[in-house]
């Protein structure tokens, strides 16, 4: 009756076939202990006598196989779980923990660690976990646990697990070991996320958890650390930059900068009752079972800058401790004859360890790796990250993996974002196809006339997780291509625009989300570059010219790999993103990229940036 109160038919109906819909991939019971064969080869016959004519799903048959492994497993007296010495001293802001397993009596690939925070999360089994999981479109196995664990290893993930090549001998008959135990080790990569944390033993697979054993809970060295510092740029002049970072304490911290110059941060935090409502579920994932302390987000403004010029700074307070001395340097002034600047869109993270966790994005990190390597070499202005940010969509443990995965990037150069719901960004051209379109008609009918109107020469796209670039192209006719110079790189010239000339349109939503293909026919004649490669895109602005280049996102082939690019050729230059709502703290001012970073009047305008990964083109 509650199920039927909270749900509609329909999405009652829906949920009913995610939990039962695909039990036919049940996990076969594992035997090690001859104290349970006789009760399991009882439940294996019940299967058979049941199965086709009963009420009684594979999912029952399936727990009851379950409970009676786990309670076996549960029984062994040999069985431990513990974290490597030197933790007990608390953990570092980011470190590698390795989990050691003992005892087992005999290896199942459905044995598995979960990492857990804080320590008092519920460890029950939950089916209904899938439907949370899938409201976000996370579709990959997941535990099925009341509250998400932050990550989760099967004991597999030791090639010497399952042939008890680690074994210990516990009794010897005759001079011949009669009983064995075997064990497994699994690092784990585990950042400062302020709660305390706990490692913890499951038998049964991720469908069916069955929880056997506990390491008692670890605690981080300072809960309080300031963490992820984040550089935005508030204005156009240059002489100001936001820093904002994460701390375990409500209490205002301050920023030390250059010559003895600091500035005291504003603090702000959020509770788990401000999360928005569910759809399907009666909670969003972010409401109840993806919930996380999120710490206390601190911001404070450093003035009395100069502009394209380095500084020195650190953050934090006396009484929590300091960051440790970053530099950044700051943007031009708008009006200044050159910018140059990064943008790419639909990021996410992934583990720096073998765990699963939701949503990840395979490519993010190589790309994270590449763009910090060209911060490094101080020939970026700043970074524009365009719609798609961490993918966390309600487990806001994600956030702080995000933040600590960009930190390398985002501390050193101004790091514009722009927020990416489906509802409003999905671009105006793009080849891929599927049963739900990925081009937004209402968008293309009200927006593209717009930008006619404007002389827009390139707008910036994302959603779409590949590189596309089109012809000048409206209402899906080519009105300009672009001509190649002798080194092959188009040219798009716009200097003297008329009403045969049409914006560009590049898809760079390739910075780390699963690649889309491309169909191998049907083609628009729009699309004239399509690539499916991890990558982030470069541009390089002067007066007369702007030179776009994809970049590949693995670090190895960050130098060699630069052929791809194209150039425009024009009098004046508007890059136009897909229509957003944003916080102003958080996105690029809508004005002339004279303005951009600057006061200055002047014809170059670029409206704000949206994000999605480019590739060299």
């Amino acid at each position: 009756m509650y199920l039927l109160q909270s749900f509609n038919f329909s999405s009652f109906f829906f949920l009913c076939v995610l939990l039962f819909g695909s039990s036919s991939t049940a996990l076969s019971p594992t035997v090690f202990s001859p104290s349970i064969s006789s009760s399991q080869s009882l439940v294996n016959s019940s299967i058979e006598e049941f199965k086709g004519y009963t009420a009684i799903s594979e999912f029952r048959l399936l727990n009851r196989r379950s409970l009676l492994e786990c309670s076996a497993r549960d029984q062994n007296p040999y069985l431990e779980i513990h974290i490597n010495e030197g933790v007990e001293a608390g953990i570092k802001d980011s470190q590698n923990v390795t989990i050691t397993v003992s005892g087992v009596l005999d290896p199942s690939d459905s044995d598995w660690v979960a990492m857990i925070s804080p320590s008092s999360s519920s460890v029950e089994a939950c089916p209904l976990s899938k439907a949370y999981y899938v409201e976000t479109g996370d579709l990959s196995k997941l535990p099925f646990l009341c509250h998400y664990p932050v990550k989760a290893q099967f004991l597999s993930n030791d090639p010497d697990y399952l042939g008890c090549k680690k074994q210990e001998c516990k009794s010897y008959k005759n001079g011949i070991c009669s009983l064995k135990i075997c064990s497994a080790s699994l690092t784990f990569h585990v950042i400062n996320i302020r709660t305390d944390i706990e490692f913890v033993l499951f038998t049964g697979g991720f469908n069916t958890p069955c929880l056997l054993r506990r390491t008692g809970n670890a605690v981080f060295s300072n809960s309080k650390s300031p963490l992820y510092g984040h550089l935005s740029s508030i204005d156009s002049t240059g002489d100001s930059m936001r820093l904002t970072w994460v701390s375990g304490d409500d209490r205002p911290q301050q920023v030390q900068y250059g010559d003895g110059k600091s500035q005291t941060s504003q603090v702000t935090t959020f509770k788990q009752e401000d999360m928005c409502k569910g759809y399907l579920l009666k909670k969003s994932p972010a409401e109840d079972f993806g919930w996380h302390d999120p710490g206390f987000i601190h911001s404070a403004v450093m003035t009395g800058l100069k502009p394209l010029t380095s500084y020195s700074y650190r953050y934090g307070s006396d009484s929590v401790g300091w960051s440790d001395q970053i530099q950044f340097q700051t943007p031009p002034e708008g009006g200044s004859p050159e910018l140059k600047f990064l943008a790419y869109g639909d990021m996410g993270k992934a583990p720096y360890d073998a765990s699963v966790e939701h949503y990840i994005q395979p490519g993010s990190i190589s790309v994270a790796d590449a763009i910090a390597q060209e911060v490094a070499l101080k020939n970026v202005d700043s970074i524009f990250h365009i719609r798609d940010i961490s993918y966390a969509t309600g487990f806001l443990v994600e956030w702080d993996y995000f933040l600590h995965q960009i930190a390398p990037v985002a501390s050193h150069v101004s790091y514009m974002t722009a927020i990416g719901n489906h509802e409003r960004h999905r671009p105006m051209y793009s080849s891929k196809g599927g049963l739900i379109s990925d081009v937004d008609s209402k968008l293309v009918k009200e927006v593209e006339p717009l930008l006619m109107d404007n002389k827009v020469d390139l707008v910036l796209w994302g959603h779409v997780h590949n590189y596309e670039r089109t012809c000048a192209v409206y209402q899906n006719d080519c009105k300009a291509m672009p001509r190649k110079d002798p080194n092959g790189v188009d040219i798009y010239d716009s200097s003297t625009y008329n009403a045969y000339n049409a914006p560009v349109h590049l898809v760079i939503g390739m910075a780390g989300f699963q690649l889309d293909k491309f169909p191998f026919i049907d083609v628009a004649k729009w699309s004239l570059v399509r690539i499916a490669e991890y990558g982030y895109a470069r541009f390089h602005v002067t007066k007369d010219k702007m030179m776009v280049e994809h970049q590949f996102g693995s670090p190895q082939q960050f130098l060699p790999r630069l052929r791809h690019y194209f150039r425009f050729f024009s009098a004046t230059f508007s890059i136009v993103v897909a229509p957003s709502e944003v916080d102003d703290q958080l996105q690029p001012e809508k004005v002339n990229s004279c303005r951009f970073y600057g006061k200055k009047p002047c014809n170059e305008s670029i409206a704000q940036v949206s994000n999605h990964t480019g590739q060299p083109e």
